[in-house]
């Protein structure tokens, strides 16, 4: 495995803008031939007719395929905690971390279901960020050190990465991210995440208005330094990383989505390659959708994190491959119509 995006500057990230690797055109016209020719009526697959050409343009293959997935949960911890907007207490992000490794959690159970290989990585849960309504969270150099942990985790060889993240507070940090990014109310982005009740709601809502007019000249990448977490910086990692090796990727819910705003803000195509595995119950989460355009591939009244949603949209990414690419044409299976 190895890795050659390793920024050492916000700028230096900011410029690839203008070099991103892009869908590949022709591949992508030639698998929409390739779909009025399959055994079915054109359109009758929906949304996984959409995904299989989606993958083709960035396999640069007219049938793509996956045979190698991986799945990347990052783990952080957050000194917005002190702020009391937390249920459970900081000591569950490393519990949950052990449970992940000892393959005890959701995740791992999706991740074998759906042929992903997991890998966990913990960023410094004895050093939380600071609290970002005293003081930035990080500073540069600390969010690209996390930036790039991140973006070293990812596989060259994968042909899609799956995303998600763990870390108690983690979901106060997404609304203040969405918040910067996006513009609204504060309460416009705030829910219960893991539990927190009515009066808890408002207290987050509050935490986070502070926290975003505090930091408000800290705009695209800067604003993730200063309302964001080591694992938000190492999702941005593995996101860039992967676009410049041109591997899909599935972000799961609010959190993880969250954790991608400030790139969409500084431009919003470094997402392109980006689908979004399903709607969290998370209120925010559909409404930062549509902020960013992306329709969810999942529905299903989820709101775990750990990647689970994203896991579970491999399946269907799966089977919108092997539909694309298995399927036999009319000439080829001797039915008329084609």
């Amino acid at each position: 495995m190895t890795n050659e995006f390793s920024p050492t500057s916000f700028d230096q990230i900011a410029a690839l803008a203008s070099r991103l690797p892009s869908p590949d055109a022709p591949a992508t016209q030639a698998a929409a031939a390739r779909q009025l020719q399959l055994t079915k009526p054109p359109g009758s697959l929906g949304r996984l007719e959409e995904l299989a050409l989606f993958m083709a343009g960035w396999q640069a293959a007219e049938k793509p395929r996956i045979d190698k997935a991986q799945a990347l949960v990052f783990a952080g911890n957050h000194g917005i905690c002190a702020q009391g907007v937390n249920p459970f207490p900081q000591e569950v992000t490393a519990q949950m971390v052990a449970n992940f490794k000892a393959g005890g959690a959701a995740i791992n159970q999706l991740c074998a279901v759906s042929g992903a290989d997991l890998s966990v990585i913990a960023l410094d849960l004895d050093q939380p960020t600071a609290d970002f309504t005293e003081a930035p969270a990080m500073s540069e150099a600390a969010c690209l050190e996390a930036i790039r942990t991140g973006a070293a985790a990812v596989d060259q060889t994968a042909d899609v990465l799956i995303l998600g993240e763990m870390g108690i507070g983690n979901s106060t940090v997404a609304a203040a991210l969405a918040h910067a990014a996006f513009g609204g109310a504060a309460a416009d982005w705030v829910g219960a995440g893991t539990g927190a009740d009515v009066q808890g709601i408002a207290h987050k809502a509050g935490v986070v208005a502070r926290g975003v007019a505090r930091h408000a000249g800290a705009t695209g990448l800067a604003s993730l330094a200063a309302l964001g977490g080591r694992e938000q910086a190492a999702i941005c990692g593995a996101v860039l990383a992967a676009r410049m090796a041109r591997i899909p990727v599935l972000l799961d819910g609010f959190i993880c989505t969250a954790a991608t705003a400030p790139l969409f803000a500084a431009n919003p195509a470094f997402l392109d390659h980006c689908l979004i595995g399903h709607a969290s119950r998370e209120p925010g989460h559909r409404r930062l959708c549509a902020a960013m355009g992306k329709a969810p591939i999942l529905s299903l009244d989820m709101a775990l994190g750990e990647g689970s949603g994203a896991a579970l949209a491999l399946s269907v990414l799966r089977g919108a491959v092997a539909c694309h690419s298995g399927m036999a044409t009319f000439a080829e299976a001797g039915v008329a119509g084609g």
